[in-house]
């Protein structure tokens, strides 16, 4: 007798879910075929985003080696050009590169004051990552060094010299450079000085700081 009402309770719960799936199905059934399909359009429409712009970005890859090899035969018009092209119409991260390629190309054919505007306007481009930004600011401020006071270049790096900042190294010499430059000896002296002490400091970067503290002092800089 308990087998009997055992399997008589198990028949009523099968029933039982079995009329709801049914009323759900009946409520929902429609929505979820839709939600079915829009789940497979949309991870075969990512796959085919993914396609295209893997395949745009190669393209733009392509673009800017040759672009680089324009500029490294000296043929510095015709890789402007490319650069130009790849900036407005390239895939990926290569339109910023191209402008910062292009930047540093003005830079080498003399136009400095181009070239830091440009580095500038990459510098406060809030589209750009963080990094190419600060590397964008670091590269204008080492060109404004021949061309603008000590003021305008800690304007710019500064706030990179700090202790922990990746990019503090050089920062802190183009600020040494800037302040050697302006003959504030004391305050270039302490910029110098901050890289030396900086165990993390790359060696080239600590060999130049040297050089320069040894040249502070025998022209008589604050020690």
């Amino acid at each position: 007798m308990a087998d009997q009402n055992d399997i008589f309770i198990r028949e009523v719960n099968e029933q039982i879910r079995s009329e709801q799936m049914t009323r759900v199905w009946t409520s929902w059934g429609p929505w979820i075929a839709v939600i079915a399909v829009l789940i497979v359009v949309g991870t075969a429409g990512h796959r085919v985003w993914n396609h295209w712009n893997d395949s745009n970005s190669s393209a733009s890859g392509d673009q800017f080696l040759a672009a680089l090899t324009l500029a490294r035969e000296g043929k510095t018009e015709e890789a402007m050009t490319a650069l130009t092209a790849l900036e407005s119409e390239g895939h990926g991260a290569y339109p910023v590169l191209a402008r910062m390629r292009a930047a540093t190309l003005q830079a080498q054919r003399g136009d400095q004051a181009a070239a830091v505007s440009s580095f500038n306007a990459i510098a406060r481009d809030e589209s750009v990552p963080g990094v190419i930004r600060d590397a964008a600011r670091l590269r204008g401020a080492w060109l404004m060094i021949d061309t603008a006071d000590y003021a305008a270049v800690s304007g710019e790096v500064e706030v990179r010299a700090t202790a922990g900042n990746p990019m503090r190294h050089s920062a802190r010499e183009a600020l040494g450079l800037a302040a050697y430059k302006a003959n504030d000896l004391p305050r270039a002296r302490e910029w110098f000085e901050q890289i030396v002490e900086d165990t993390e400091a790359p060696r080239n970067v600590a060999s130049r700081a040297q050089i320069m503290l040894d040249n502070i002092t025998a022209a008589g800089g604050a020690s």
